[in-house]
């Protein structure tokens, strides 16, 4: 494979598990996979939740990806945009937004503050149903997701 394809790769692995994290997120951690993800949405003591048995589940599936790709390289570069996927994932949602592992930054303009709004919102729901934003890298707009909420309220 030349570069341009492995780099071509990479990135629309990136902007592909965007698209599954949404879907995934959305019908699955709010469908019939709430039991572990229930804990990211309620208080909890420690350093893990069961929730991060998504991150264990995943990272096994790229492991093999990554010593499958060993005989077809195509399936380690996808398994490389994988992984550098997941990593802007812990930074932006477990670092950034939840503040996990003691960090303490609340951005105050632009995209972050855009993103940290938006998973806010989320978490503004209790439970597994009438959430919004479920994607994690893309962050719509608070105003309208604020609107979307009280729209769910009144019904």
């Amino acid at each position: 494979m030349q570069w341009s394809e492995k780099l071509a790769l990479v990135v629309g692995m990136v902007v592909f598990m965007e698209c599954f994290a949404w879907a995934t997120h959305k019908y699955v951690m709010h469908g019939w996979g709430w039991g572990w993800h229930r804990s990211h949405h309620e208080p909890h003591s420690g350093a893990f939740e069961k929730n991060d048995l998504y991150a264990v589940t995943f990272a096994v599936i790229v492991i093999g990806l990554f010593v499958a790709g060993v005989r077809w390289e195509p399936l380690w570069w996808a398994a490389l945009g994988i992984t550098v996927y997941g990593g802007i994932y812990a930074l932006v949602h477990d670092i950034m937004v939840h503040q996990r592992f003691g960090t303490r930054w609340v951005p105050r303009r632009g995209y972050t503050k855009r993103l940290l709004q938006a998973h806010r919102l989320h978490h503004a729901v209790k439970g597994k149903e009438d959430g919004v934003s479920f994607g994690f890298l893309i962050a719509p707009d608070p105003v309208k997701l604020k609107r979307k909420l009280a729209e769910r309220v009144r019904k």
